[in-house]
């Protein structure tokens, strides 16, 4: 075993070391080309795998089944309402229990403890899918993305994180980029920044990786010669709808529109998106925060969302090819993909 391979689970993105996230990212796109030359090999033939999720997905739980399917592997789909998990089971014995069927357990939820008590007590290989601080899984796919559409190194490029960056996407971007020696930075209101611990952290990080970490309002401090431009949606799942109307004045100067992508000064600058993203009111939420507050689209204007700058739907389907390679990297070990895994 090399330090390449990284450890059994993924529960937040400082999980990895820079060389074991660089050789996830190169895993990922090999994978993708034998995809799409029609010569993929089934590397998890007799693999079973727990999809455990409390919260609602499309991107991840599409990710995980067609990666799974796939690779030759089985899933079991296991939500709040075909389980006892929280309610009259502990997360401890789920843990137990689903460590001797399975042989991976994918979690997607709310409090990151929970997906950290599921690694210590299951036995088997945890990744986590998102919990209400980190998404790791998200992070691959943006770096990825990020180094399919830019003409230099990752450790060159600059991103530019806008909005609520309280979020597990945000938090996870940091700390990531940071890893691979990016330039990252966050513009956001001080009432939205990453907490404190967070963003010391991914400065340790960038100190070693030779990265740039920048967390500030000041917008175009932030966002001019970005590479990247990034967004989330401004209320999270599990928030009440209240919450807009408290966000939507702190946040609309953070909004990328046509006027934000020119502040970066570089007419090749590219926007990425986790989605779902409040781009029009072609959507429930959409039409309401149109009715309610007169906003036609939130985080992304529907202009810049459908425009040449925006990657957002290769950066979904790299969801795909990231998570197939965190989950062959943490159960295929003996048979590296890569030579000198």
């Amino acid at each position: 075993m090399t330090s390449l391979l990284p450890p059994r689970h993924l529960l937040e993105d400082s999980d990895l070391t820079r060389e074991q996230l660089e050789h996830q990212l190169g895993v990922a796109a090999h994978l993708k080309t034998e995809r799409a030359n029609g010569v993929e090999q089934q590397r998890l033939i007799g693999k079973t795998i727990a999809l455990l999720f409390e919260k609602p997905s499309t991107r991840t739980r599409a990710a995980f089944e067609v990666a799974i399917d796939e690779q030759g592997g089985h899933c079991t789909y296991i939500d709040p309402a075909s389980s006892h998990v929280g309610v009259t089971e502990s997360i401890e014995d789920t843990a137990i229990v689903l460590g001797r069927l399975y042989d991976g357990i994918a979690f997607r939820g709310y409090a990151h403890n929970d997906v950290e008590a599921l690694a210590r007590f299951a036995g088997v290989p945890v990744w986590n899918g998102l919990t209400d601080r980190w998404h790791p899984t998200q992070a691959l796919a943006d770096l990825l993305t990020m180094r399919e559409h830019a003409a230099k190194p990752l450790e060159q490029l600059a991103v530019c994180f806008l909005g609520d960056a309280r979020d597990n996407v945000a938090n996870s971007l940091l700390t990531s980029g940071a890893l691979i020696g990016m330039d990252v930075r966050i513009a956001c209101p001080d009432a939205l920044r990453p907490e404190d611990d967070i963003i010391h952290a991914a400065g340790r990080i960038a100190a070693t990786s030779g990265g740039r970490v920048l967390v500030t309002d000041d917008i175009d401090q932030a966002v001019t010669g970005a590479d990247f431009l990034y967004t989330d949606v401004w209320v999270s799942m599990g928030e009440p709808r209240e919450a807009w109307a408290e966000r939507i004045p702190l946040l609309r100067p953070y909004r990328i529109d046509q006027a934000m992508v020119q502040r970066t000064g570089n007419p090749a600058v590219k926007v990425l998106h986790c989605l779902p993203a409040i781009h029009d009111q072609n959507s429930q939420l959409g039409h309401e925060l149109f009715t309610g507050y007169g906003l036609d689209g939130a985080e992304v204007s529907d202009d810049v969302f459908r425009s040449p700058h925006s990657i957002v739907f290769d950066q979904a389907e790299n969801r795909l090819h990231t998570i197939k390679a965190v989950m062959l990297c943490s159960l295929n070990r003996s048979q590296p993909i890569l030579d000198g895994a």
